[in-house]
Order: C-alpha cells, then sequence, then structure tokens
C-alpha cells in the first residue's frame, strides 16, 4: 500500500524541478505551487504525536513568511545573511534537532519568489549549467521514495533539506549583484568565526564540553582534547572555519591593497589555531586539498613542489601514528578501522550494500536501516560517514551518476569564472569552497544536509549570471475569414 509519504515526495520534488528547468512563469508559478503542496503532504504525512509541534510550524510560518518576504522585498540580501547567520542554530522538533530558523527564512523567500514571479519577473534558471543536473537529482530521490526501505527518513530528509535548501539556492542565485553586499557577507562569516573560535578556546582552556557528553567522555580517555564549540562535532565546526579560511586566502593571494592582506593573515593565523584545537582530520584534508588548487592557479607547475611538501609532512603525520602504521603495513581492516574511528567498516558495508543494489539502490534515508540490517547493528552506529558511497547505496548507479554530473557543472560553472573582473575572487571563493565540502563528505557524510553547500550552490549561480529569460507566449493566428469577437477586438 502506498503511504501519504511516497505520493508527496515525488510532487515536491518535481514541482522543485519544474522551478528550477521551466522558462516561462507560468510553468515556474505551477513548479513553486506543486513544490508547497508536496511539503504540506509530507507534513501530513508524520504521526499524529508530532502534529501539534508541525502546526505549531505552519502557523508561525504563516505569521512570520509574509513579514520576511517584504523584508526580503525591500533589502533581497538579507537572504543570504539570515541562512550564513542560521547555519549553527538547531532547534528540537518533531523528536530530532533541526535547522528551524532556517527554514524561516527558506518560506520568507518562497514567498518573494512568488512574488516576483507574479509581479512580472522574467527570469529563469538561475543555477545556469547546474540547473538540469539538481533538477534530475531531484527527480530521482523524489521517486526513491517509491522502493526505499525507511520512508520516514525519507521523508524527514526532503522535508528538512532538500525542499528548503533548494529555495535558498535559487534565491540566493537571484540577489541582486552588489559588491559591498558581498563584502558584509565575508565580514559577517568572519565574525561568526571569530565568535566561533573564541569560544573553542573557551573550551579548550576550561576543558569543558558541556553540551555534548559523549565527546566529552571521549576526551577523557583521548591522548588530545577535541572541541566543538557552538557546533555538536568537532568536525562541523572544523568544517565551517575551513570555509571561512578559503575566501580569506584568496583574500591574500588576489587582495587590492597590503592592508586587506595583512589583516586577511592576521584572521586566518587565529582561526587556523581554532581549526588546530578540533583535530578534524576531513577539515584538515579539505583545507589541504583547497590551499594546494590555489596554489595550481597562482604558480603552476611550481605547486607540484608544494604537493611534494604536503607528502612529507602527511607521510611524517602517518609515521608518527602507530596503529595507522601497523594498519597500512599487515593490511587489516580492523587495524585501520581503528585508526579511522570506524570509517572503513562503514564505507566497506556501504559499498557492499551499493553493489547488493547496484541500479536503483535501497531508497532515499535507507542507508541506516539496510546497513544494520546487515550487520546487525543499531541504527545509531550505522551512520554513514562518506557521501558518495552513501548516494551509490541509497540511488543507486542511476543517483550516483547525477550526483557526480552535478558536483562537477558547479564547479565547471565557479572556476571557468576565476579570471572575471568583477565576479573572479567570489567565484574562486565558492569553487573552492565546494571543493572542501565535497572532500569533507569523504569522511562526514554531510553534503546535501549542510545549508553552506546550498549557499554555495546559490553563490556560483551569482557569479555565473548566464540567465534565461523566460520565452515569449505565442500570439494566436486567427485566420483572416474568422470574425473577430467584439471584446477582444475592442
Amino acid at each position: 500500500m502506498i503511504g501519504l509519504s511516497e505520493i508527496a515526495g515525488p510532487i515536491a520534488c518535481i514541482g522543485l524541478a519544474v522551478l528550477l528547468v521551466a522558462r516561462t512563469r507560468r510553468n515556474r508559478i505551477a513548479g513553486l505551487g506543486y513544490a508547497g503542496v508536496g511539503t504540506v503532504l509530507l507534513v501530513a504525512s508524520f504521526s499524529p504525536a508530532s502534529v501539534p509541534e508541525l502546526l505549531a510550524g505552519i502557523g508561525g510560518a504563516i505569521v512570520v513568511g509574509p513579514l520576511l518576504a517584504w523584508l526580503f522585498r525591500r533589502e533581497p540580501w538579507l537572504i543570504a545573511y539570515g541562512t550564513l547567520a542560521f547555519i549553527p542554530f538547531r532547534v528540537h522538533f518533531v523528536h530530532h534537532n533541526l535547522l528551524v530558523p532556517l527554514y524561516g527564512v527558506a518560506v520568507g523567500a518562497a514567498l518573494l519568489l512568488l512574488w516576483e514571479l507574479v509581479d512580472g519577473d522574467e527570469r529563469a534558471r538561475e543555477l545556469g549549467i547546474a540547473s538540469w543536473p539538481l533538477a534530475l537529482y531531484l527527480v530521482w530521490i523524489g521517486l526513491s521514495l517509491e522502493w526505499s526501505v525507511d520512508v520516514h527518513t525519507a521523508a524527514l530528509d526532503l522535508l528538512a533539506f532538500y525542499v528548503p535548501f533548494t529555495i535558498l539556492a535559487i534565491s540566493i542565485a537571484r540577489l541582486p549583484w552588489r559588491e559591498s553586499r558581498v563584502r558584509y557577507l565575508y565580514f559577517e562569516l568572519v565574525a561568526m568565526a571569530l565568535v566561533f573560535v573564541g569560544v573553542g578556546f573557551y573550551q579548550y582552556a576550561t576543558r569543558d564540553i558541556s553540551q555534548n557528553l559523549k565527546l566529552q567522555t571521549i576526551n577523557v580517555y583521548a591522548a588530545f582534547f577535541r572541541v566543538n564549540s557552538v557546533f555538536f562535532d568537532p568536525s562541523i565546526y572544523g568544517r565551517f572555519l575551513v570555509i571561512a579560511l578559503i575566501p580569506t586566502v584568496v583574500l591574500i593571494i588576489r587582495g587590492r591593497s597590503v592592508r586587506e592582506g595583512v589583516a586577511a593573515l592576521g584572521f586566518a593565523a587565529v582561526t587556523w589555531v581554532g581549526l588546530l584545537i578540533s583535530f578534524s582530520q576531513s577539515s584538515f584534508s579539505a583545507l589541504g586539498v583547497a590551499v594546494f588548487i590555489v596554489a595550481a592557479i597562482v604558480w603552476r607547475w611550481k605547486s607540484l613542489l608544494a604537493l611534494g611538501a604536503v607528502l612529507v609532512v602527511v607521510a611524517g603525520l602517518v609515521a608518527t601514528q602507530p596503529r595507522l602504521m601497523h594498519a597500512i603495513r599487515h593490511h587489516t581492516t580492523g587495524g585501520l578501522n581503528d585508526a579511522t574511528h570506524g570509517r572503513a567498516s562503514l564505507v566497506a558495508n556501504g559499498i557492499r550494500i551499493a553493489k547488493a543494489h547496484p541500479a536503483l539502490g535501497v531508497g532515499l534515508g535507507g542507508f541506516e536501516h539496510a546497513y544494520s540490517k546487515r550487520t546487525h547493528r543499531t541504527a545509531r552506529k550505522s551512520a554513514s560517514h562518506n557521501t558518495p558511497v552513501t548516494v551509490a547505496a541509497e540511488q543507486g548507479a542511476v543517483g550516483l551518476l547525477i550526483y557526480f554530473f552535478l558536483v562537477g557543472s558547479l564547479l565547471l560553472a565557479a572556476f571557468r569564472r576565476i579570471n572575471h573582473p568583477v565576479y573572479g575572487r567570489v567565484a574562486l571563493s565558492a569553487g573552492l569552497a565546494l571543493v572542501a565540502i565535497f572532500v569533507h563528505s569523504l569522511a562526514y557524510n554531510d553534503f546535501f544536509e549542510d545549508p553552506t553547500t546550498w549557499g554555495l550552490f546559490g553563490l556560483i549561480g551569482l557569479v555565473a549570471p548566464i540567465r534565461v529569460r523566460a520565452r515569449e507566449p505565442r500570439a494566436v493566428e486567427v485566420p483572416a475569414d474568422d470574425p473577430v469577437p467584439e471584446m477582444i477586438a475592442r
């Protein structure tokens, strides 16, 4: 029997796909409407125990949404500022910690988009060459609810991540270009990073991680003390600092004044120390790849020397890790699994799940259920840590190909604009940040669940302004011998 979620998911995703690729205002309004209907049905598909919270959320959206749309109409860049500001804030809602404040921004942005379309805005395909890949991916994951082994998680993923974040990405790509507004966005990012680093320093000095008891317990027995600042996980904290460091590195290299370069260098030094005490291996890897790409762009073949130096440093770090060296020398899965905190086993079993379901996968949100069934472990110990493996396991080969098509299209759109006199620095920063998040997602599965990723989708669309205007409706040809009704003739 097909449940409400299996009906609502495809409706919402197909509506978003139409919104992304349609070229007429009428079709885009229809797509936005279908996405709204699908979202409401997804809300209705949750258990009755969640109804009071959901009704409260809908009531808040009805009250706050129009006000936010009016504010965004007056200052569109408030969408970007609000998206960045609410990234760390999660609220316990329907038995999950969700980005509820950010959903308010998404509701306001959706109403503003509807307002502009009705008002005659003819822009379309704001994400440029990435519009079709993203639309295809959304349609595929929406259809995968029909065979998902965990429909509840799939519905929650759509409702909490894909639907609101797609709206935010489109809305950011539609922002009017203002260099001063982009500068303010960077200042906001720097200010937030400094606050988070300050919290991290306090945690490191006091040895207090009160909001994460599991991390507190791990720190008691570990050889080093990890901090997570205002985030739940040190890896999420580290990833945010990496995203703040990347445009800073670009500013140091391509800054227009010595004063800018010196200030950026000071901020980078402080943030680097904050990143260091997170001890996030995935974050350091992401930053290392981004820095190497910058070196390759600036110094070209000379960057190979930098790569050699990095490899020497990495080899030295590996040599100082006895467990990792033992795993490499003896090729022991258990040793490698211990050295990577269980990630090796998760990835290996994820690949087995993908091989067992090669074409369609186990459906959106089905990784933990399929992993638990295969290994007989609890769902809490079955969370994926690698986005490509998760996509392959849940969406099959088709979904994996579309995923790489999407990432490749976004990177192409960004890096082909890095030498533009106006958009160049923002394009380079956005492209490098997306590379960093992709690398980070190889060890921490949070690519689509991180609003930063979707914000970068929007920024890449903003700096690659290949706008497709809506097609003019064709005039109705009336044969000369046919009478024209009087009301039309007038």
